[in-house]
């Protein structure tokens, strides 16, 4: 497949993939500069759709379909929602300064397969396992950052660095619940489907649970909830994790509201020998699999 131009880049998390030397999950691709009038200018590209208010475009080049996205700027005008996007077209640079983190602010030329864009010290932050944001206005603007600083170290084995864990742990003791939680519920199913107990661990112990609202307590746990999703896999895994919490705040589906309800009705009513929270835990687990 032909898709080379020296101001057409590989972005984010394939970058990062590479150098950790593990399969990436996607391919994002960012033109410097504005990615729809390129892709009307490219002879073998079939524009699929196009969407000018982000500078996106889907193509089809040789039966495969991509997305391009063109460099660009944002602002948040109300914390914790979605952005507002300017300047399409501004400089790579710009552009991935709006990133999360660094290990995800790395470029790399579609026609140069050796040299990679790195502005802000992402392979040296690879190097030293650690995770580390790009400016002290970053989980203020998107606190789903800080789920997604969650994920990244159970995946990759990485820490957050002092200063981001301070800017963490400052904005977990003042948080701004007028966030968009369709977008924390995505990262939370993305962070707890891997089915890790570390997940769990530090998403109580660092406090990051007071996203989901005020007033939060924190179950007893008596049970690895790692193990019980392994004997009993759902695909409703998260909800095994997190069920336990006041979901109030959250988007959750018909099925999602009736795992929970009914949970708690058959621990109500056939207790057994298991602790209360092992207990419910199965019984969570095996509805869930109903659905």
């Amino acid at each position: 497949m032909e898709l080379q131009n020296r101001n057409l880049y590989y972005v984010g998390g394939v970058i990062r993939d590479e150098i950790l030397g593990i399969p990436s999950l996607d391919t994002d691709y960012c033109y410097e500069g504005n990615a729809i009038e390129f892709a009307k200018r490219a002879k073998n590209f079939n524009i699929i759709k196009e969407n000018p208010a982000f500078g996106t475009v889907r193509i089809n080049i040789d039966g495969r379909e991509i997305d391009i996205a063109s460099t660009r700027t944002e602002t948040y005008p109300k914390k914790g929602h979605l952005p507002v996007v300017e300047n399409i077209g501004c400089s790579l640079e710009e552009d991935l300064k709006r990133r999360d983190f660094t290990i995800n602010a790395m470029a790399r030329r579609t026609t140069n397969k050796e040299k990679i864009v790195d502005y802000f010290g992402g392979k040296r932050d690879i190097k030293n396992k650690v995770l580390r944001v790009l400016h002290k206005e970053s989980f203020i603007d998107d606190p789903t950052r800080i789920i997604r600083g969650l994920k990244f170290s159970v995946r990759f084995g990485f820490e957050l660095d002092d200063e981001t864990r301070a800017l963490q742990d400052e904005y977990l003791n003042n948080i701004n619940y007028d966030m968009s939680w369709h977008r924390i519920k995505k990262e939370l199913i993305e962070t707890f489907s891997l089915n890790k107990q570390k997940a769990y661990d530090r998403f109580v112990k660092q406090g990051i649970y007071k996203l989901l609202g005020a007033n939060q307590e924190v179950p007893d746990i008596s049970c690895s909830i790692e193990e019980l999703v392994s004997e009993y896999p759902s695909q409703y895994s998260w909800l095994v994790y997190l069920g336990l919490f006041d979901l109030s705040n959250l988007e959750l589906t018909r099925a999602e509201r009736k795992i929970i309800d009914w949970s708690k009705r058959l621990m109500r009513e056939k207790p057994n020998n298991n602790t209360p929270f092992e207990s419910l835990l199965i019984h969570r687990l095996r509805i869930s699999n109903r659905w």
